[in-house]
């Protein structure tokens, strides 16, 4: 996704994100969730924890510039984490699940989007109200500190980033376990 203009709101700014990609409103009305891997499409409810995390998600790409791609979510995904997602359950988990694929494709993109994400704030910790949506982009940017240099890494940044990776890896591995062991019993039953 290009760099949003400085001087845009929120809310203008978060229109163009929506209509860049094809977001309509947002789907925050929406009952499910569409995605597509591929040929293949899946759909999950979208909860109000989704809606109410997704809110600022949104936002969050707005600022970051992050884009909606595979990589784009991981890396988004890895900022979130390391900024922290505070009450948000549902963000620490879809944010685990995509720097868990970001790992798998771009890991060096990952490394540093949790270090941005160290060193910076995000929205999550501020009460949600549509007046968040008038503080222009730039103004925005300076607040949560997503200066555009890279950060100078500690080590507490890479023992983190290792944790989280251990983390979003376990938790793939711990929900994909169910789903191999029904396809495993079912080839089992078909021979």
């Amino acid at each position: 996704m290009p760099d949003q203009d400085a001087a845009l709101t929120l809310r203008e700014a978060r229109g163009r994100y929506f209509a860049a990609n094809g977001l309509g409103e947002g789907g925050y009305e929406d009952k499910w969730v569409k995605l597509a891997v591929g040929p293949l499409r899946f759909a999950f409810p979208n909860t109000p924890g989704r809606v109410r995390a997704v809110r600022y998600h949104d936002l969050h790409h707005v600022v970051t510039g992050y884009a909606t791609t595979w990589t784009g979510e991981g890396e988004i995904g890895a900022w979130e984490i390391a900024s922290g997602c505070r009450d948000m359950v549902a963000a620490w988990v879809l944010n685990l699940y995509a720097m868990w694929i970001g790992l798998w494709i771009a890991p060096r993109a990952m490394w540093q989007a949790f270090a941005r994400g160290r060193h910076s704030q995000n929205l999550y910790g501020e009460a949600w109200s549509e007046a968040l949506l008038d503080a222009s982009v730039g103004d925005t940017r300076r607040r949560l500190a997503l200066e555009p240099a890279a950060p100078r890494t500690t080590l507490g940044d890479a023992l983190g980033f290792v944790i989280w990776s251990v983390a979003a890896v376990a938790l793939a591995l711990a929900s994909s376990a169910p789903v191999a062991l029904v396809v495993w019993l079912i080839s089992a039953a078909l021979h």
